[in-house]
């Protein structure tokens, strides 16, 4: 009997479109060449040549480990090498279970020409654009990057706001609840209001925003802002995490951090609004103790939604 395929939560829509950007990006660099940018090596034989040069000791393990190579194949590669006589292999002098792996001089000048046309293909591609697309473009390589090597994302770091973080605040905001709900133009509205008021009537004794960066970059924010109507509750508001940097526990620390304050600032409560549909916040709230106390449908930015007020007692 056929076993039945676990659901996805990713549509159609979404697994073409990453497809496609694959199909695009391997064609674009020549990776289904024969030979890697005109040598006589495959792409594998070419990584292979990389983790060799750049490795002391080389050991086979490690090098099947980081690029995710069956043990087998990467035998078959390296015994390849060495027959084409960029590679040495001898027992080791330490433990003759294990196998010391060389670089030939013929095999260093073939990895020093790879390496050669590797950066000069990287210019000229680069060197074509105008510089805020390459800057864009580098964004959007460490964004990939970062969400799926996990193991390579750097600590984030929490800090106040300053000159210029609002607008990017509004534009991230904007473009996220657009390309992942559909959310229009009313939702940047809202936001774009929300921070001139902040700004406007900030008070550091009781309010406060943090952006969250990793290497430099913005890539969170959250605000807490004195309530209009009851003095002794505080509003957490525009809780947001980057796509790129969800998974380190960023949006926990966030909401940490507005909780630690509220409590120093004197309040008695916090309170926040947000939808049915943010299901992930929701988890955030409810791992910081907050509790749902309120739910009313609205027609707001274009959906008909389901609004939610979650309440967290201080004292």
């Amino acid at each position: 009997m056929t076993p039945l395929a676990t659901p996805s939560d990713t549509s159609p829509s979404e697994t073409a479109a990453f497809r496609a950007f694959n199909r695009m990006y391997t064609r674009f660099i020549g990776t289904l060449n024969e030979g890697l940018l005109n040598t006589p090596y495959s792409l594998a034989e070419a990584r292979v040549l990389y983790e060799l040069a750049n490795r002391n000791p080389p050991k086979a393990t490690e090098i099947a480990e980081s690029l995710s190579l069956d043990p087998g194949y990467l035998s078959r590669l390296l015994g390849k090498l060495e027959q084409s006589g960029l590679l040495k292999r001898k027992a080791s002098q330490q433990d003759a279970r294990s196998i010391d792996l060389s670089l030939t001089a013929k095999g260093k000048l073939a990895f020093q020409k790879l390496n050669a046309r590797s950066e000069e293909q990287a210019d000229a591609i680069l060197d074509s654009l105008p510089a805020s697309a390459r800057a864009e473009l580098i964004a959007c390589m460490k964004s990939i990057e970062n969400i799926l090597s996990p193991s390579d994302r750097s600590h984030f770091l929490l800090r106040p706001h300053r000159v210029g973080d609002m607008g990017w605040v509004v534009q991230s905001e904007a473009l996220g609840y657009a390309q992942q709900f559909g959310w229009d133009e009313r939702f940047e509205a809202l936001v774009a209001k929300i921070v001139s008021e902040f700004l406007a009537g900030f008070n550091l004794a009781c309010e406060r925003c943090w952006i969250a960066e990793i290497d430099g970059r913005s890539v969170g924010h959250i605000f807490l802002v004195k309530h209009p109507n009851e003095p002794s509750t505080a509003k957490l508001r525009l809780l947001y995490v980057d796509p790129a940097a969800r998974g380190l526990g960023l949006g926990d620390a966030l909401v940490k951090e507005c909780v630690r304050f509220a409590k120093s600032a004197g309040y008695s409560k916090v309170t926040l609004w947000t939808q049915s549909i943010l299901t992930a916040a929701h988890r955030i709230y409810q791992r910081a103790g907050f509790q749902l106390v309120k739910e009313e449908p609205h027609s707001s930015f274009g959906k008909q939604l389901i609004g939610q007020e979650w309440e967290l007692e201080l004292c």
